[in-house]
């Protein structure tokens, strides 16, 4: 069984659909589907267990935590952590299943948008180098349980880039694979804060997080560009 690990925060507009469409390609194959609940304070909860999800909530608040907390639950052997507003492709069944039979542990897919602006076909032909600077969570992540529990999950202490850490984690005790089919995620938030301005802010982010800059700096930086105001 495969367990898709969703880690969710106020995504009531996105939840429901994303959980039916999973669940209409499970393509013959046992699959759960598991919402772990950040404090949302809107209708997520309600609307993926009416779409027929595990809804459970986080102990402690922050993807890393919701992940890891989701992976503890869930009962696969495989997990797959997807955002909630990413679609894979209609074969991710039979894709993830495919890889494990040929021998890779964990993997994930070429990235796209739902948005054609040049900059991010530029940003997501990127995405097929087998390179951890090129490996972001709107991809993501299959992983065998065991192979998730021994390189030590998520680290909780980051705030960012905890889904690029961990695959560099994951690539000392199996062999990682980018699988050729895209995932289709949501550009929204490139479109409320601008194609150009966002990129610049993610590429700083990565090369400050790879100069061992504070996680305290990192978070304080991305928040304060995403608002466009200091605290």
């Amino acid at each position: 069984m495969i367990s898709i690990v969703i880690p969710a925060y106020n995504e009531e507009k996105q939840i429901g659909a994303l959980v039916s469409y999973l669940s209409a390609h499970a393509d013959g194959y046992e699959q759960e589907i598991i919402v772990v609940d950040g404090g949302s304070s809107d209708q997520t909860i309600k609307v993926a267990e009416r779409e027929g999800a595990r809804v459970v909530c986080s102990p402690k608040k922050g993807r890393a935590n919701q992940m890891n907390y989701g992976a503890e639950v869930a009962e696969g052997k495989v997990l797959y952590f997807l955002h909630a507003d990413t679609y894979p492709p209609a074969t991710f069944m039979q894709d993830i299943r495919r890889k494990i039979e040929h021998g890779y542990k964990c993997g994930c897919y070429r990235l796209s948008f739902d948005d054609s602006h040049p900059v991010l076909k530029i940003y997501c032909w990127f995405t097929r180098l087998d390179w951890d600077a090129f490996r972001f969570g709107d991809q993501s992540l299959f992983v065998e349980k065991a192979l998730f529990h021994k390189a030590g999950g998520f680290d909780e202490k980051l705030l960012v880039m905890e889904d690029q850490e961990v695959v560099t984690r994951l690539k000392k005790h199996a062999q990682f694979c980018v699988m050729k089919k895209q995932v289709v995620t949501s550009a929204r938030k490139y479109q409320r804060f601008g194609v150009f301005r966002l990129q610049l802010i993610f590429a700083i982010i990565v090369v400050l997080f790879y100069m061992d800059i504070s996680q305290e700096v990192l978070a304080h930086f991305y928040k304060t560009f995403m608002s466009g105001e200091s605290d």
